[in-house]
């Protein structure tokens, strides 16, 4: 099944200082390749996004933003589906932000800082709440660490074809072997390949892609023993141990921390 493109508004105002875009993205579709003369901040308020950047693509879930400088090139799009916003920032109050992209926490009082801007209609607030908002969502970013949490993902479309099987069925148990052979190469090339593009092992790749489906997972109200079986783990004491040692607490006691923050 192909991707569908989705067409960016072409006459798009400039932000003063903030314009936030509110968009349901179906399964399989994407913005194109594109630029913007200010900075853009790419989320996803459920569900995930696929980001790429000029030899770089990755997949962030609504715990990550991506933050895009002016004149970056990049595509935005949606494996699964997502409900996407994005935000538009005038370039003379981002001043304190990276002039590379990055990627940040998105917690919950940015979460609802960005619901809140997307419901806002700037022509009808006459007491400055609007600008208020910005501001607290300006400060948040500042305040943010970059963090290296995204799923890096392929461009080239075998191994992007790979990545799309396991991360829809993440229980997938085909080894090395059998990927090479369904690719037409050998595991050898294939795991040269795929490090070669990514970064890092398949191996270790299937264990990020694994803890990040499973805080998409457990986000989205899923308990830890159906979230086990679906990621393809024995039982929920291997995933918890698997958690715990990637993420240094729990499941339960991560996900209770990530909706305090």
């Amino acid at each position: 099944m192909g991707w569908q493109s989705i067409e960016a508004p072409a006459d798009a105002p400039s932000p003063e200082p903030m314009t936030v875009r509110a968009q349901a993205v179906t399964a399989r579709s994407y913005f194109p390749e594109h630029s913007h003369d200010w900075g853009q901040l790419v989320y996803a308020i459920s569900g995930v996004l696929a980001v790429g950047i000029t030899g770089q693509s990755f997949v962030i879930s609504p715990e990550q933003a991506v933050w895009l400088p002016a004149g970056i090139t990049h595509r935005v799009g949606s494996l699964l589906g997502a409900q996407f916003r994005s935000l538009w920032i005038a370039n003379e109050v981002v001043s304190a932000l990276p002039e590379e992209p990055a990627v940040y926490p998105v917690g919950a009082l940015l979460k609802a800082l960005i619901a809140e801007a997307a419901n806002l209609h700037r022509e009808e607030d006459d007491h400055g709440y609007a600008d208020r908002v910005t501001t607290m969502i300006l400060d948040q970013l500042r305040r943010a660490t970059p963090i290296s949490a995204e799923l890096p993902w392929p461009r080239s479309e075998p191994l992007a074809r790979l990545c799309e099987a396991l991360y829809a069925d993440p229980a997938d148990p085909r080894s090395a072997e059998d990927w090479g052979r369904d690719l037409g190469m050998s595991s050898r090339t294939l795991s040269r390949r795929f490090e070669a593009e990514i970064g890092m092992s398949l191996r270790s790749w299937r264990r990020r892609m694994r803890l990040f489906k499973a805080i998409e997972l457990l986000g989205g109200g899923e308990d830890v023993t159906r979230t086990a079986m679906d990621l393809g783990y024995g039982s929920p004491s291997a995933f918890i141990f698997a958690f715990r040692t990637e993420m240094g607490a729990s499941p339960r006691s991560y996900m209770r921390e990530e909706i305090q923050i």
